[in-house]
């Protein structure tokens, strides 16, 4: 088998890797000591270690991509437009579009020390510890649904209104182009969403697109949230989609992704989903939150096209986590705790 000509483990590849950055980023001094992150299921990252500091580098996957993924452009914009915000984002520091450098464009952003925490139960934490990192989370995520989208330059990041019509035909489409098998859950959750649209009137703000756990940097004993990564979902929409998705786990089985569900919450410190619910409302604003299936469900349904594609990338190859093939099979389990919970609550 060749190896990938762009593989920034290769010497050539490092070296001119080296060199475009020390003439693109002020302070920039190799050599390099390349780290690969494997949590990740889509763009891959690198944590680069030099003599005088720390950085990472996020890239586009190599080989054909879904249309509008893996925009890191995006990314790199929002961070750049947060840097002054109270959402605690990486320092932006170069973004890259020649894919000659690594093969596909990047881009360069600070490094944060903390602590990544990929098991909900927080089985290192105590339980006041556990249900700090949770409300800090709920925390982030109104300070993020609070910002000034015009203010800080991102008034034109996505369309104000229509939210859900567009995403659910978008992760239709994405879902229908990744497909490998019918799933039976997912068709019925195609089928409900676009009957059962929320009656509240849509609000407009940034959205994350994936605000969970594993997508921040804590402090080690859960005191803060000291980064939020892994912004390419990101748009301006509906906020209480990414509430849904933050809080799927709640429907999700313990076997799988360390879901709640017939986990003793209380006993481990953990808040229950509905004083999450209210302290979000009252951050943000809301009198109430309304059609909370209706988010629930959109959230399971989005997991499930977003699942279907890391399968079908690992499928191809071009998977940038070694998991994601055992990850994307999951897809037919997400879809059917969508399908149970709509005909339950539906």
């Amino acid at each position: 088998m060749t190896a990938e000509p762009f593989d920034l483990a290769r010497t050539e590849v490092l070296d001119r890797l080296t060199v475009y950055l020390e003439r693109a980023v002020p302070g920039f001094r190799g050599p390099i000591r390349l780290h690969r992150f494997t949590n990740g299921q889509s763009n891959p990252t690198f944590r680069i270690d030099t003599d005088g500091g720390s950085y990472v580098l996020r890239k586009q996957p190599p080989g054909t991509l879904l249309p509008k993924a893996h925009q890191i452009d995006r990314e790199f914009r929002v961070l750049s437009a947060l840097a002054d915000t109270p959402v605690p984002v990486p320092a932006a520091v170069h973004y890259c579009a020649d894919p000659g450098i690594v093969g596909t464009p990047f881009y360069l952003m600070g490094h944060v020390q903390g602590a990544t925490f990929g098991d909900l139960m927080l089985p290192a934490l105590s339980p006041g510890q556990r249900r700090m990192v949770m409300i800090r989370l709920i925390e982030t995520l109104a300070a993020l649904h609070s910002v000034n989208v015009k203010a800080v330059g991102l008034g034109d990041y996505g369309r104000p209104g229509g939210f859900y019509e567009r995403q659910i035909a978008v992760w239709t489409r994405q879902y229908r182009a990744a497909e490998t098998d019918r799933i039976e859950g997912m068709e019925a959750l195609i089928a409900w969403l676009p009957a059962n649209m929320p009656k509240d009137p849509e609000r407009t703000t940034l959205v994350h697109g994936d605000f969970r756990l594993e997508n921040c940097i804590a402090a080690e004993d859960g005191s803060a949230i000291r980064a939020v990564l892994d912004w390419e979902l990101s748009t301006l929409g509906e906020p209480l989609a990414d509430l849904g998705y933050h809080l799927m786990h709640h429907y999700m089985p313990a076997s799988e992704f360390g879901g709640y569900v017939g986990v003793d919450t209380a006993a481990l410190g953990l808040p229950d989903e509905a004083e999450l619910l209210d302290l979000y409302a009252r951050l943000t604003g809301r009198p109430a939150i309304n059609d909370w299936t209706f988010h629930v469900a959109f959230a399971l349904f989005r997991s499930v096209g977003i699942l279907q594609g890391v399968y079908a990338r690992a499928l191809q190859g071009n998977a940038s986590s070694p998991y994601a093939l055992e990850r994307g099979r999951k897809a037919r389990l997400v879809a059917d705790v969508g399908h149970a919970l709509i005909r339950t609550r539906g």
